[in-house]
């Protein structure tokens, strides 16, 4: 039987209508877009920058920290915890898997974020959670796994630390490193000693990961500012700022003396942060320097200084008083124009979102 071609293609049409139709109910609402983090690699390192979403479209999921928690799920031995507070379920139930298959898993943690919800499922699992119990802060963020790797940044284990704020998280395989960090989880963990209370130290000398000078340092016992102040002399062309806040006169006077010698600064700043009283901001704006605001709806909550495009200093350190006096802080120093370079691309995203 021959069917016209006008009548095929009227069906063809009608076909073609019915499955469209059939995806809509099907699929519905499209899928909210993931906030995939920006990432990049190398042998020894990995570096993570969130990428905050907002409305509807914003998932909560994708981000930096479900790249932690594969990590968490892969650890053998030992997962230990010395971060200011958690609220993500990812890594909850990655730290519950660890320990239902036996491995070891510690925290510490703020004590006036002990009531959260998730800190609250992790003990009644049996996971051992200690609070600082002083007033500063236990202000740290950072992860050890298996004595062999260290996870660190700006990012709080939070929802709106990985999917609201602009956060770095920098993944560092090496025993070394992680012996360093466990001296200092120990020191919180088993001897109670926070903030002021730390033992006293002198800076452990830096070592190389595969050729690359590291240094790291937890204040408020390793006199962190100084170190930072050192550095910052020493730059001879660039120095770039993705800081929450700037409140150190001292880092304020080393980087101005730079400026005035020619160096060029740039700095992209928290705008609530730059406006609170004691903020060094305005001082770097009035004496010519390129300061602006972020324009995140979120915080703008990275701490790091980069300096000639070869050295990175990152962590959970505010470049405030507080973070250098009172509060349990790490940094990294990392003589790198690797990784320089990939928090340098950070840099210019965020300025480029600035508002000036």
């Amino acid at each position: 039987m021959n069917i016209p071609r006008r009548q095929i293609t009227r069906i063809l049409t009608l076909l073609l209508l019915l499955y469209g139709a059939s995806l809509v109910f099907r699929i519905g609402v499209p899928e909210p877009a993931r906030s995939e983090p920006v990432a990049a690699q190398s042998g020894w390192y990995e570096v993570y920058f969130t990428n905050p979403q907002f409305g509807p479209e914003a998932s909560l999921r994708g981000g930096p920290d479900e790249v932690l928690a594969a990590a968490i799920d892969a650890a053998d031995r030992s997962v230990d915890l010395a971060v200011y507070e958690i609220d993500l379920w990812s890594i909850r139930d990655a730290l519950l898997r660890a320990h239902s298959r036996g491995v070891e898993v510690r925290l510490v943690t703020e004590s006036d974020n002990l009531a959260v919800p998730e800190i609250g499922s992790l003990e009644a699992a049996g996971i051992q959670v200690r609070g600082d119990e002083r007033d500063p802060l236990m202000h740290d963020k950072f992860v050890i796994i298996d004595g062999a790797e260290v996870w660190t940044g700006s990012m709080n284990l939070t929802v709106g630390g990985v999917y609201h704020d602009n956060n770095n998280l920098l993944r560092v395989r090496s025993p070394w490193l992680a012996d360093q960090y466990r001296r200092e989880f120990e020191e919180m963990f088993v001897l109670n000693l926070f903030g002021a209370l730390s033992l006293p130290a002198l800076p452990v000398p830096g070592s190389l990961i595969e050729g690359v000078q590291v240094e790291v340092r937890f204040s408020p016992d390793d006199r962190v500012a100084e170190r930072i102040v050192e550095l910052i002399r020493g730059a001879q062309r660039s120095i770039q700022i993705m800081a929450y806040n700037l409140t150190l006169d001292e880092i304020r006077d080393a980087i101005l003396e730079r400026a005035q010698a020619g160096v060029v600064v740039q700095g992209v700043f928290d705008e609530g942060q730059a406006k609170n009283q004691g903020s060094d901001v305005e001082r770097l704006a009035q004496a010519g320097l390129e300061v602006l605001l972020d324009g995140n709806r979120g915080l703008m909550h990275h701490k790091v200084i980069v300096i000639d495009g070869e050295l990175l200093i990152t962590g959970s350190y505010n470049f405030s008083r507080s973070a250098e006096e009172r509060n349990d802080e790490n940094v990294l120093f990392i003589f790198s124009p690797e990784l320089a370079e990939q928090y340098q691309l950070e840099f210019e995203r965020l300025r480029a979102e600035a508002i000036g």
